[in-house]
């Protein structure tokens, strides 16, 4: 899995490079000075904020990271996608047709 984050100093130090893969995730960096996707990563980042963070009960922060595998499965197969009859996340990269880049931005 990838997490995609501008070229800032918290997203490019070394110790969040180091914990970013503890947890399995590939860095993937947005281009520099791209204002579209740079679009990309805060709709991304804002819409979870509004459909999970806003709605799930958080009363401490081990709750919360227990929870964020839940919301991440819920996102990419189901929650927004089915009320605009979209495929998922999930279904769109299975079509045989989908070459899945290192980086989607």
């Amino acid at each position: 899995m990838q997490w995609l984050a501008d070229h800032g100093s918290p997203y490019t130090a070394a110790e969040t490079i180091e914990f970013g893969t503890a947890l399995n995730l590939v860095a993937c960096f947005t281009p520099v000075r791209s204002p579209e996707s740079h679009g990309v990563r805060e709709a991304c980042v804002t819409t979870f904020k509004r459909d999970y963070a806003a709605v799930t009960p958080r009363p401490d922060a081990i709750s919360v990271l227990q929870r964020l595998s839940e919301c991440f499965e819920d996102d990419n197969t189901i929650h927004h996608q089915s009320g605009l009859r979209l495929p998922s996340p999930l279904e769109f990269f299975q079509q045989p047709s989908v070459h899945q880049a290192t980086c989607p931005v």
